[in-house]
């Protein structure tokens, strides 16, 4: 696979694990009623457990120990997942009014996922350069074809 293709390929993947948790949070703080910064923190603390969970899954299937599973997985999705979350979340907030959205609102979930468009070739660049060096996603690959 090109470099460049593994990169998409990672960053796809940080993307799907983020978007998940980023929805889910702001959704379920929304509907909850919670203020901001709870409702960020809740929904960066599932974008980190559905980010690293896509990559711990397959790893886990593997056959590979605890241990390893954990430790390859921060190793290839910390970095990815900090930058999409922090892109994301800044924009959320920049976005005026996107904060009080409701559920039933365009701008709730077009702000989110304005933020990772935003944030997508930041991350791409970031993957890309971690994989030359062997590390992020290619740690995973040493272990799986991913």
């Amino acid at each position: 696979m090109s470099l460049n293709r593994l990169a998409v390929s990672a960053t796809n993947h940080c993307l799907t694990g983020c978007a998940i948790g980023e929805f889910a949070g702001m959704a379920l703080a929304t509907a909850f009623g919670w203020g901001d910064a709870p409702q960020i923190a809740l929904a960066v603390a599932l974008a980190y457990l559905f980010g690293f969970s896509l990559t711990a899954v397959p790893l886990v299937r593997a056959g590979l120990t605890a241990g390893v599973v954990v430790s390859t997985a921060l190793a290839a999705d910390t970095v990815s997942i900090t930058i999409m979350e922090a892109i994301d979340n800044l924009t959320v907030v920049l976005i005026p009014s996107a904060m009080d959205a409701g559920l039933a609102d365009a701008l709730f979930y077009g702000s989110i996922a304005a933020g990772f468009v935003i944030a997508y070739p930041f991350a791409f660049w970031a993957n890309r350069y971690l994989i030359t060096r062997g590390k992020g996603h290619a740690v995973v690959h040493e272990h799986h074809a991913h």
